[in-house]
């Protein structure tokens, strides 16, 4: 019989030659199984660059206020009259040490020292003999409210540019003039004073006369 002879065969094989047999089996199988998963289609990846102009365009996003941050201005008897940014609770005393501290002859008795600073507040500093003077919103001192010419007198110390443009003869420009110099010299001693500003002469202070005080 055919079988007879390969049975044979395979009985005079070693037991070796056997294993190495199933060894190479084994490579040509699993070479077989790598090649086919490489050959399957792999998933693709796709990545869109923003353009340099693309970014460009997207508006810049403003940081937020920092918090615990209040705006003060500090104005009148002080060395260096302005607006100054604190931390919540600092206080008036520290507000005036910032503006360069009170000139010669401050009044410091008419303000409260240890209270606390807000936000948008006005630290006004008197010279000692002048009358207090009415405050505008948030200021640190005491007193009334400046009205324009039909209710009283406008206060020159405290007025603003607005009230200042109800009188006579005073437009934005010379307004904020008058501004200027109280912040930069201190508030007006008196009426007359106004002849300091650029712009004002004899003529039209008379025209303020009865109608602005300090």
């Amino acid at each position: 019989m055919i079988g007879e002879p390969v049975r044979e065969r395979l009985r005079s094989l070693e037991r070796g030659d056997l294993i190495g047999f199933l060894v190479v089996a084994v490579l040509l199988v699993g070479g077989a199984v790598f090649w086919y998963v490489r050959s399957l289609p792999a998933a693709v990846r796709v990545e869109t660059a923003i353009s340099p102009a693309h970014s460009a365009a997207k508006p810049a996003v403003s940081p937020s206020p920092s918090p615990g941050v209040v705006v003060v201005y500090v104005s009148g008897w002080v060395e260096r009259p302005g607006v100054y940014e604190f931390e919540e609770g600092d206080r008036v005393v520290d507000a005036i040490e910032r503006a360069g501290g009170p000139k010669k002859g401050a009044d410091l008795n008419a303000l409260n020292l240890a209270a606390f600073l807000t936000d948008a507040q006005q630290v006004l500093v008197m010279k000692k003999g002048q009358a207090p003077a009415p405050p505008t919103s948030g200021s640190a001192t005491g007193g009334g409210t400046t009205t324009g010419p039909a209710g009283g007198p406008i206060n020159l110390n405290t007025a603003t540019l607005e009230q200042l443009e109800t009188l006579p003869g005073i437009g934005p420009a010379l307004g904020q003039r008058i501004i200027d110099y109280r912040e930069q010299q201190g508030p007006f001693q008196s009426v007359e004073d106004l002849l300091e500003v650029s712009g004002i002469g004899e003529k039209r202070l008379a025209d303020l006369q009865d109608q602005v005080t300090v």
